[in-house]
């Protein structure tokens, strides 16, 4: 019988690939706080940082880091076959694996993961424009600066979606503390009649 991977086993091995490339928490966070800023101006950086954490957490997102940053790898040591190595190596145009691999990431977190998925593969925010720019060092990211863009847009889709349920929260609260000030005025209205 094969060998079963734990989870924690396969979340260090993204989380250790990611830093090894050069990608942190906070380098994805600052992408998420780009984002959300503009619709929270009160918005930290740490509920960016763990918005990215927990995204980082799902094992479909971890399987997909795995796989791309292998694929760069390979391509940088020279070790697919041809066509693909040369496809990967100049991050071919019309070559859309890394976006695939990327975008399926990004359907758990619904629509708007999927449209700040679009933004940042077309305008490479932050560390991505980074990783999309072809170094002369040798490196090749080209599936790595589209697994941060879905990283980054599946914890903005994560912080929108929670930012929502705590304002809806917090309007509860207070229409049940307004409502529980109207019956007592009501309440004591009442009182004062009866005792006249």
């Amino acid at each position: 019988m094969k060998k079963q991977v734990h989870s924690i086993e396969v979340r260090n091995a993204a989380l250790n690939r990611l830093a090894e490339r050069g990608v942190t928490v906070e380098d994805i966070a600052e992408i998420v706080y780009l984002m959300q800023s503009p619709y929270h101006p009160g918005l930290t950086m740490e509920p960016c940082i763990e918005s990215v954490k927990a995204v980082l957490e799902k094992r479909e997102m971890q399987h997909a880091i795995l796989v791309g940053i292998e694929l760069d790898t390979l391509a940088e040591k020279g070790l697919l076959s041809e066509p693909l190595q040369s496809i990967i190596a100049t991050d071919e145009g019309l070559f859309g694996c890394d976006e695939t691999l990327a975008l399926g990431s990004v359907f758990g977190y619904g629509s708007i993961a999927v449209t700040t998925f679009g933004h940042l593969d077309k305008h490479k925010v932050g560390v991505i424009k980074k990783l999309d720019t072809k170094s002369s060092e040798g490196r090749v990211h080209t599936f790595l600066d589209d697994l941060v863009a879905s990283v980054a847009a599946n914890a903005s889709s994560r912080m929108a979606h929670r930012m929502r349920d705590e304002q809806e929260a917090e309007l509860e609260r207070s229409e049940g503390e307004a409502l529980k000030t109207e019956l007592r005025v009501e309440d004591e209205g009442k009182g004062t009649e009866q005792a006249g």
